[in-house]
């Protein structure tokens, strides 16, 4: 299986690099800056240096051609300014959809945010509210696509140690997620067909993630 990853600098894109690689399967991260990629390479995968901010379509489905799975794991980070909310946590998110189905990848696992469907009851001008307000337009956008997607919300993201138990499902109420979790979600994810179509929230639980996965 080919996997390519937006934003595979990315915590969670790191790990999941490393285990799909460990797995067998040929990983692409999509970096922006070429220092990383020794990162990318240390854990098994491949990197291509492309900047979603300033790439056309064509160039992006280029590096999707031949894929079996896109995963959009890209975001601004905490520290950006709202433009770049905008920029990378929708309009990226867009380009790499449009992409993906232009290379003719159906798969295609977005990253999105808990909290994203309850954006309306929040102050609208507050930084959070911005960028919850840019997940869901990249939700909406990809919901409308022909492609067989899955949108994962996981809650507040940890550094700890993952667990392996989680609790998935298309309503979990607020909690915590390690990042080690998500990324094996993530993973299991790209296999699940039972996920395709879904938009589905991820926080800890006490069920083994074949399992949760297994169960959807």
């Amino acid at each position: 299986m080919r996997v390519v990853i937006a934003g595979g600098h990315g915590q969670i894109a790191l790990r999941l690099t490393k285990l799909l690689s460990d797995d067998g399967h040929e990983v692409v991260g999509l970096v922006r800056n070429p220092d990383h990629l020794p990162d990318v390479a240390d854990l098994g995968g491949q990197a291509a240096v492309l900047d979603l901010e300033e790439a056309d379509t064509d160039a992006v489905a280029a590096i999707l051609e031949g894929a079996d799975v896109a995963i959009f794991a890209a975001g601004a980070g905490p520290g950006s300014g709202n433009d770049r909310k905008d920029t990378v946590d929708r309009g990226a998110a867009a380009l790499f959809a449009e992409a993906a189905g232009q290379a003719g990848v159906r798969r295609h696992i977005q990253v999105g945010s808990m909290g994203a469907d309850r954006v309306d009851e929040l102050p609208p001008e507050e930084s959070f509210t911005i960028y919850l307000r840019a997940k869901k337009a990249a939700e909406d956008d990809l919901r409308a696509r022909d492609l067989d997607w899955t949108i994962l919300r996981p809650g507040h993201l940890t550094n700890d140690r993952g667990t392996g138990l989680v609790k998935l499902a298309d309503k979990t109420g607020r909690g915590e997620v390690t990042r080690d979790d998500v990324a094996l979600v993530l993973a299991g994810l790209c296999t699940t067909t039972a996920a395709i179509g879904r938009t589905l929230e991820l926080v800890a639980g006490d069920v083994p993630v074949a399992d949760a996965l297994e169960n959807l």
